[in-house]
């Protein structure tokens, strides 16, 4: 093998690559990412560098640059901070990030994320699983990992890092109201293993004592409820709107229309009446850690 293969060995491939597809189906997305290819292509050739050149300079193989460069790759914000060093594009190129890393996750995740980040209240019930909001990366990762067929470990990586950006509405100021009802069952599937099972709990026990969260476990041996058909969630803005989302109800679809929020309204109610209260769910959380229940 000679130097040369030896470099080009090392570089950023398919396997690590420096970024994700681009969904085309996703039409901001695709004009985003075509924009900061064309650039980056044109200071490219401007400065008068093959793309294998500046692959080998910015530590990435010929074919992702082409990529990137086609629109066909979402880049990172590792990879631009490099180009824009080796193009002299004084911090140009390293600007693009802040557009970039609004399109980097699926459009329907940014939507949700969109209306949580809104939201001056939260209501979310889930049946099947602990909420995206509250999973740790590791609890996050082994859920997607478990998939059917099976996700590529890029687009994996690409879903846990958008489930842990809706995380950030915890960390708004002002502070939204926000409120969840686990089902215990969820709360006992030992998801990754025990070590993440454990530190998940850990997280459900730092979530559930912020102020402004409201956390309750549906305790498996109670009567039906109306939570049984999947997931509920309400969603509430500083206007006076609403957007609510049902499994069970509206075919699934978010809904703002008076009446079935209301309805949505009426279940999450009763779902949260018929739950253990507070402290009483963080205490069976405690239990669980504990090995007690």
């Amino acid at each position: 093998m000679t130097a040369v293969e030896a470099e080009a060995g090392r570089l950023k491939g398919e396997a690590d690559e420096p970024g994700w597809e681009v969904d085309p189906d996703d039409e901001w997305g695709v004009a985003v990412i075509t924009t900061v290819g064309r650039q980056l292509k044109l200071r490219r050739e401007a400065a008068g560098m093959r793309a294998a050149e500046f692959g080998r300079a910015v530590g990435y193989g010929e074919d992702m640059i082409y990529k990137i460069e086609g629109g066909k790759r979402i880049p990172q914000q590792e990879f631009l901070d490099r180009a824009d060093e080796v193009l002299g594009a004084g911090g140009l190129i390293a600007a693009a990030w802040e557009d970039v890393k609004k399109v980097r996750y699926p459009k329907t995740v940014r939507d949700i994320a969109k209306l949580e980040g809104r939201a001056v209240e939260i209501g979310v019930y889930v049946c099947n699983s602990i909420s995206g909001l509250l999973q740790t990366p590791e609890h996050a990762r082994a859920l997607f990992r478990a998939a059917q067929p099976p996700y590529a470990p890029d687009d994996v990586e690409r879903m846990v890092a958008a489930r842990m950006e809706r995380r950030s509405v915890f960390e708004r100021v002002p502070a939204p109201a926000v409120s969840f009802v686990l089902e215990e069952a969820t709360l006992q599937r030992e998801v990754g293993g025990t070590m993440v099972w454990r530190q998940q709990l850990e997280r459900l026990l730092e979530v559930g004592r912020l102020h402004n969260v409201t956390l309750q476990v549906m305790p498996t041996k109670t009567e039906a409820h109306p939570g049984v058909d999947g997931r509920i969630e309400v969603l509430k803005f500083a206007d006076g709107t609403a957007v609510g989302r049902s499994d069970g109800a509206f075919n699934g679809r978010p809904t703002s229309e008076p009446k079935q929020l209301r309805i949505l309204e009426l279940r999450y109610g009763t779902i949260r009446a018929q739950a253990l209260s507070p402290r009483e769910s963080l205490a069976f959380i405690e239990h669980l850690l504990l090995g007690e229940t």
